[in-house]
């Protein structure tokens, strides 16, 4: 074989695309068709708020926002999580869940719990050993999370003529000064 001939093979290198950079793309609430919020706490618990979980070597905080990155770059065009809320003394956290689609009215339990049980109880379970974290009847029904929820609905702040104000010192007049502005009453004449 010629040892010339791969000579010019510099021309032909295509570097493939790092799978994490692409799933970066900066998250737009305007982009999804629903939101809810979310609570979840871990089924059959051992521990009676996060602080415990150091007991079983688990950075709750650290867990969860690696959960959800992995989440959110593995569902990137479906779905996007985000943590509102996460209190050491309490057993319960917060997140917002975000739907590129909105849910058939009646079937959002079944798909909110299909994706808790399916999509992110795995990770949590296995990858950051929360089976730690429940007792015996969460291990023989494989189930980590309670979870309630309920739909996000972005109330538009809209004044009855279709004038859009911010907040209610738009409607104080310049001066400063709110004057009780007494009607007269009319009497038609026959």
């Amino acid at each position: 074989m010629n040892e010339n001939f791969f000579a010019d093979y510099k021309k032909f290198i295509v570097v493939p695309e790092d799978e994490t950079k692409v799933g970066k793309e900066e998250y737009d609430p305007k982009k999804y068709a629903a939101h809810y919020i979310l609570t979840l706490s871990i089924f059959n618990s051992r521990i009676a708020n996060w602080r415990e979980a150091n007991k079983y070597e688990i950075d709750i905080e650290k867990s969860i926002k690696t959960v959800l990155k992995e989440f959110n770059e593995k569902q990137q065009g479906k779905y996007y999580l985000q943590l509102l809320e996460l209190d050491k003394f309490t057993n319960y956290f917060i997140l917002a869940l975000s739907s590129k689609t909105k849910f058939e009215p009646g079937k959002e339990s079944d798909c909110i719990s299909a994706i808790i049980d399916k999509k992110l109880m795995n990770p949590f379970y296995i990858g950051q050993n929360w089976f730690n974290l429940i007792g015996e009847r969460g291990r023989v029904e494989r189930k980590l999370f309670r979870c309630s929820f309920k739909e996000y609905i972005v109330e538009d702040k809209v004044h009855e003529k279709g004038e859009r104000y911010e907040n209610i010192s738009e409607l104080i007049p310049k001066s400063g000064e709110i004057k009780l502005i007494k009607g007269t009453l009319k009497k038609d004449v026959l």
